[in-house]
This record gives structure tokens, C-alpha cells and sequence, in this order.
């Protein structure tokens, strides 16, 4: 979401926001998760229908530790909506796709709402489930975010499929987590 444009083809597919945060443990857990099994204690704990089990599960958990899985969410979707207004969305200028603003300029609130909106559909964790749910083209499409297709495109396709098993390959042999490829790195 921090590129000037997305391009996918049927095969690609993208991730919803979901921070991975080290937990007590030292293990990646999804924050989102454990953000939503508070909430639904503490809606049960609101109607008194808290069992005995989950009031030990509720009161032993650590405030700081859920303060950090609600800081992570909140500055991963604060950089989503910051930089799809900043990258992905710097060239939108005249509405082409609602009716009731066709051709009219884009104004930078309107900029701004579209991100939030965005941001809002991609960190809901009652839709996707799960983290490592993968959400293809089409489901993005039917968000509204625009994506540059290349499924049609079997040149293009074929440079792109080469270039990431070349860095899929790389990232394995050297045992990397994460490995970000940017224009420093030869």
C-alpha cells in the first residue's frame, strides 16, 4: 500500500492488517486476535454473562501487553491510510467511479476518508478471519482499491513470477524472516 500502484494478477494475493506482535513468549502473535477476545470478555463481563474461566483469563491478562496490540494496530493502520494518500492515491485527481461526484476534483479529505474506509475494511478481523488469509484481486477489486492487472499480460507475468522466485529462493537459502528488496539493495 506504499506504492504508486498495485499490481496483481490472478495468482497474487495480499494479506489483511493484522501486526504480528512478540508476545511474553517471545512468539509472533496477531494482535487483532487478541484484541477481539478482549473485547468479546469484556461485552460478556457488560451483560454478566463471564464465566468463571474466562474472569481468570480476563484478570491475568497484562494491561501493557494489550496496550501494545492496541498501539500496533493503531500505527499499522495510521501508515496504511498515510501512505495510500501519499503514494497510492497522490495521481487521483478527478472522480471516475461514483456517480454523484463524476469528473469533479478529488479533494485531500476525500483522499483521506478513502484511505480510512480502506484501512477499515483490511484491519477487520471479523471478516478475514485470520491473518494468513490471503485476499486476491477480486476481493480487493470489490473494496474499490484500484489494481494495475497484469493477468493478461503473459510477458510481464513471467518477468514478475521469475523475479520473486529468484528472491523467494535468496530469502530461503539465507534463512531471512523478513527481507525487504529496495533500489540500496544489489
Amino acid at each position: 500500500m506504499s506504492g504508486d500502484s498495485i499490481h496483481m494478477d490472478y495468482f497474487s494475493v495480499l494479506g489483511p492488517i493484522d501486526p504480528q506482535i512478540q508476545n511474553r513468549e517471545g512468539k509472533l502473535v496477531a494482535a487483532l486476535g487478541y484484541l477481539d477476545k478482549i473485547n468479546e470478555l469484556l461485552t460478556k463481563a457488560q451483560k454478566n454473562t463471564l464465566t468463571q474461566a474466562e474472569f481468570i483469563i480476563l484478570k491475568d491478562f497484562d494491561l501493557a501487553e494489550l496496550r501494545g496490540y492496541e498501539q500496533a494496530k493503531d500505527l499499522t493502520i495510521a501508515l496504511l491510510e498515510k501512505w495510500l494518500v501519499k503514494y497510492k492515491f497522490k495521481n487521483w485527481s478527478t472522480h471516475r467511479t461514483n456517480p454523484d461526484l463524476l469528473n469533479t476534483e478529488v479533494t485531500e479529505d476525500q483522499k483521506i476518508a478513502r484511505a480510512k474506509e480502506i484501512a477499515g475494511h483490511l484491519s477487520d478481523n471479523n471478516k478475514w478471519k485470520s491473518h494468513g488469509r490471503p485476499i486476491d484481486i477480486h476481493a480487493l477489486k470489490e473494496l474499490r482499491l484500484e489494481i494495475d492487472d497484469y493477468s493478461n499480460n503473459p510477458e510481464r507475468r513471467t518477468l514478475i513470477r521469475d523475479y520473486y522466485e529468484l528472491v523467494a529462493d535468496y530469502v530461503q537459502s539465507k534463512g531471512f524472516r523478513i527481507f525487504v528488496h529496495t533500489r540500496k539493495f544489489i
